[in-house]
């Protein structure tokens, strides 16, 4: 039986008319471990970053083709937005309701409607917790692929279905060079 946390995310997905596939598969904390699981899924598997500025009082999710290694110094250049940390699990419980291991785009959902819950202070001017920065690449790819917001799957969209979730979402996404 799928988690909480999956059943939520596709659910959302459905009711959203978000077509796409699911792999479910054991939990799997690291790329390394994913590769083996990833192998026969015909997409472009992301990484997925969360990060705070130094105040604390920003968010930020990053995602680039998972390949790909990205330092934190080269990170704060590219996003210009001041020092950058990692965020903590009750951050990434709390602006996308995930935990460490699942860091994912399919988090955004938890990043709607907020603005009468949220901490005024985290909102960026349209009203969400979250800027999503993506990488460049990731615009010509097929298809991608995250966690629904728990380890224990993946999920596939197609490149038209991903624009019309970021659609969706509503937020700030910028596409920057990884």
């Amino acid at each position: 039986m799928p988690s909480e946390k999956i059943q939520k995310t596709l659910k959302w997905l459905d009711d959203n008319g978000i077509r796409y596939e699911v792999h479910y598969h054991p939990p799997l904390f690291t790329i390394e471990e994913a590769l083996a699981y990833w192998k026969d899924i015909d997409s472009t598997h992301c990484k997925n970053l969360f990060m705070r500025n130094h105040k604390g009082n920003r968010h930020y999710l990053v995602s680039f083709e998972c390949h790909k290694e990205l330092d934190i110094h080269s990170l704060e250049h590219k996003l210009h937005q001041g020092k950058l940390s990692f965020a903590s699990p009750e951050r990434m419980e709390r602006c996308l309701g995930v935990s460490p291991g699942s860091v994912c785009a399919f988090g955004l959902i938890n990043d709607i409607n907020i603005a009468d819950s949220a901490d005024p202070k985290e909102l960026f001017e349209n009203g969400h917790r979250v800027k999503y920065f993506l990488d460049k690449e990731l615009q010509t790819a097929e298809k991608v692929s995250f966690h629904p917001c728990d380890n224990t799957a993946s999920v596939v969209l197609t490149h038209d279905m991903f624009v019309e979730f970021l659609s969706i979402w509503g937020g700030e996404v910028e596409w920057i060079e990884v």
